[in-house]
């Protein structure tokens, strides 16, 4: 009995977990991020533009500036292009917005981005899935302290940060009957006014960005899954090995 109310609580808890990680998304279909966190000129792309854009205001407090070297930036060129103000490249990448400020604007400290991409992972998919979508379904809401708001998000602090990039869009959604009763679905986006980028570029960056908070979550991950797939060669081949070895030493006994 003890333990059927144990696997009981258990149902219960990964039950809330999950209704609190679709909800965190806003219910929202999350789009499939690009994932290539081995492609370096779009690692080097995504720091560009995390630097740029979102180090304003979110901090990477576990990340140091000198271990962009890893995806094939030199010192020099982190110096050159990443460090605006009188940050070390040996520091880590600290915002530069007082967090008093900050909590006084937007009614809380921005978050810090540096395991981002591993925090937002769900059933409705990974964290780089949410951050991609995110991005990329930000439109004018006029409601807002911030004038703008979020699908994926609804009723986000943030605005939108991109949105020079991108443009303005709205959303347009399509009135349907389910279960008797109406439903809004979103049918696509009417863009208002265009933005320094087309919709192409506007995901591709996108896309760079998220590469980038995927691989800072965890910089060692391209290294661990090589090191694993070698790590899993050698254990096949020594099973294979011991087998054979060990029907030749009782080959003879019946």
């Amino acid at each position: 009995m003890k333990n059927i109310k144990q696997l009981a609580t258990g149902l219960v808890m990964v039950l809330v977990l999950a209704t609190g990680a679709h909800a965190a998304s806003g219910g929202a279909v999350l789009d499939k991020a690009p994932g290539k966190t081995t492609d370096l000129a779009s690692l080097q792309n995504g720091a560009k533009v995390f630097v740029n854009y979102c180090l304003n205001c979110h901090s990477a407090a576990f990340m140091r500036f000198n271990r962009l070297t890893d995806i094939g930036l030199t010192e020099k060129q982190i110096k050159d292009n990443l460090l605006f103000t009188t940050e070390k490249v040996g520091e880590t990448m600290k915002a530069a917005i007082d967090p008093k400020q900050a909590k006084e604007w937007f009614g809380a400290n921005p978050p810090d981005l540096t395991l981002i991409a591993r925090s937002r992972s769900g059933p409705g998919g990974s964290g780089a899935d949410y951050l991609y979508t995110y991005m990329r379904t930000f439109y004018r809401d006029d409601t807002k302290v911030t004038g703008w708001n979020n699908l994926t998000f609804p009723n986000v602090a943030m605005p939108h940060v991109l949105w020079e990039l991108q443009g303005e869009r709205k959303p347009v959604f399509e009135e349907r009957q389910e279960h008797g009763h109406a439903v809004k679905i979103l049918k696509g986006w009417e863009q208002v006014s265009p933005g320094t980028m087309t919709q192409i570029q506007y995901d591709q960056t996108v896309g760079d960005l998220v590469n980038f908070l995927q691989w800072m979550g965890e910089p060692a991950q391209n290294t661990r899954v090589r090191v694993g797939v070698w790590v899993l060669i050698f254990l096949g081949l020594f099973t294979f090995l011991t087998w054979r070895l060990n029907a030749a030493y009782w080959k003879d006994i019946k």
